[in-house]
């Protein structure tokens, strides 16, 4: 997975984030733990939004297994930047998402990477199937060259 020269009209989905004083490091420009963040509360916003997503109530949550970013250009207080989420990989009981970190109103990306959940029953902490509300939400920004039949892990 190589996100550089990504473009907005990559991604199916953005969501707006305002920096924060706070997100900038002694280099003046955000801080790499951020950009994880960042990944975090777009994904989950775009669930939360869909209503697939009841973190306080719901009987299966997503947890994060894997994720990682690679660095293009600096972002900084006071920008705006608008995560694009797309699915690259629809499993049984995962999903592997591409994020692009646009700066602004860029069209280039300054960061991409992937966030990877695993679903998983909120008692038991085993994983467990997708569910089709879920999966039907997952799909509508799935990307189109995706392969996968949807089975598996």
């Amino acid at each position: 997975m190589n996100l550089r020269g990504a473009r907005r009209a990559d991604f199916a989905h953005l969501h707006a984030i305002a920096t924060r004083w706070m997100d900038n490091d002694v280099y003046g420009h955000v801080n790499n733990v951020h950009y994880y963040s960042y990944f975090d509360t777009a994904v989950n916003a775009f669930l939360v939004e869909r209503g697939v997503l009841d973190f306080h109530q719901g009987d299966i949550v997503g947890y994060v297994v894997e994720t990682g970013c690679s660095y293009f250009r600096s972002i900084a207080f006071p920008d705006v930047v608008h995560v694009g989420i797309r699915v690259a990989r629809l499993g049984g009981s995962s999903v592997r998402y591409e994020v692009g970190i646009f700066r602004n109103d860029e069209d280039d990306v300054a960061a991409g990477g992937f966030f990877v959940h695993v679903y998983v029953d909120r008692r038991t902490g085993k994983s467990t199937p997708i569910p089709d509300p879920v999966r039907d939400v997952l799909s509508s920004i799935r990307m189109t060259s995706d392969p996968s039949d949807g089975q598996g892990a």
